[in-house]
This record gives structure tokens, C-alpha cells and sequence, in this order.
């Protein structure tokens, strides 16, 4: 024990004698936050989300069509919205504005002419298909609620509250009834 206690001692005061070692440490320590920052955004997956619809982008699940997303956040809003105390018997839909847009990936060649500079852009294709660059999730246009006891406005305010934080859309995108 004596000895560890005297090896962290002996590091200690090599550490001391660094000139600017706050300035160091610093560095350090806001290298670390930054990486740790940076792998909290995901950034080193493919899929990348628009802002219409943030609640995806810790999502794993990928959506080959329109179809299919609008199932996903439908069962996933009558899962939590029965959980809501006052609310039975719920009902979801959503409709959307538009389905997946696609960024691609170009590139472009500037040719010099006698008239002056012509640029092309070519999509970029890898094994015959496009590289997509960014996806943009569909932007919800309206989303219904039909759920027993949506009648008492505290259990309205609840799901409402509830599908805003879930869902990040709106208010005036949302409606909600009394169903029996």
C-alpha cells in the first residue's frame, strides 16, 4: 500500500512541475466533453432525421415507405396514450404532408468554353444506386386522437402534452375527441 501510495506521489509532483498544466487539463477535459457531445448526436450513423420530426433521430428502426412510419408513430402513440390515466379505448391517426425526401450525392465538373464556363452535375452512383447524402423524414400534416374520456379537459391537456413532447408537432396540428 506504502508503495502505491509513494509511486502516486512521485507521478504527482512530476505532474506539478509541468508548466501550464490547468491549460492542459482544460483541454483535455473539454476534449472529453466534446467527444462524449458528439457520439450523443449520432453522429457516426447514415440515417440522418430533418427537424420536422426530432424524435426519430434516436430511432433504430428504418422505414422502407411512408406507409410504415406512419404506422410506427401511430402504434407508438396508442401504446403511450393508454397509458394516460383517464384515457381507454384510444385511436391515432396521422396523416402526412409528404412522403421521405433524398439528398443525393453529385458531383460537378466545370468545363471552360469559348463562351465562357459550363457546369455539369452527375449524380454519384455506387453499384448502380444513387448515394444518399441526407434523408428527411415526411412532416406530419395532422394528427387525430379519438380516446374515451378525452371529454375531461385534464386528460385532453395529458394527451396533448403528451403527443407534443412524443411526437414534436404543433398544436394546431392536433386534435383530439371523446370516443366511447
Amino acid at each position: 500500500m506504502n508503495k502505491v501510495l509513494a509511486s502516486f506521489k512521485g507521478f504527482w509532483e512530476r505532474i506539478k512541475k509541468v508548466k501550464h498544466i490547468e491549460i492542459y487539463l482544460t483541454i483535455i477535459v473539454a476534449l472529453i466533453i466534446i467527444a462524449i457531445y458528439l457520439s450523443s448526436l449520432g453522429l457516426g450513423s447514415s440515417k440522418q432525421t430533418s427537424t420536422n420530426d426530432k424524435n426519430n433521430q434516436n430511432s433504430p428502426t428504418t422505414f422502407s415507405t411512408s406507409a410504415e412510419y406512419v404506422d410506427y408513430l401511430e402504434n407508438k402513440l396508442d401504446n403511450v396514450l393508454s397509458s394516460v390515466q383517464g384515457a381507454s379505448n384510444v385511436n391515432v391517426i396521422i396523416t402526412l404532408e409528404s412522403g421521405f425526401e433524398y439528398e443525393y450525392a453529385t458531383e460537378e465538373e466545370t468545363k471552360q468554353t469559348s463562351n465562357g464556363s459550363v457546369t455539369t452535375s452527375t449524380l454519384v452512383l455506387v453499384d448502380g444506386k444513387p448515394v444518399v447524402v441526407k434523408e428527411y423524414y415526411p412532416t406530419i400534416k395532422g394528427i387525430v386522437v379519438v380516446a374515451k374520456g378525452a371529454e375531461d379537459v385534464k386528460v385532453k391537456m395529458d394527451i396533448l402534452t403528451l403527443i407534443q413532447t412524443v411526437i414534436e408537432v404543433e398544436n394546431a396540428k392536433i386534435t383530439i375527441l371523446a370516443g366511447n
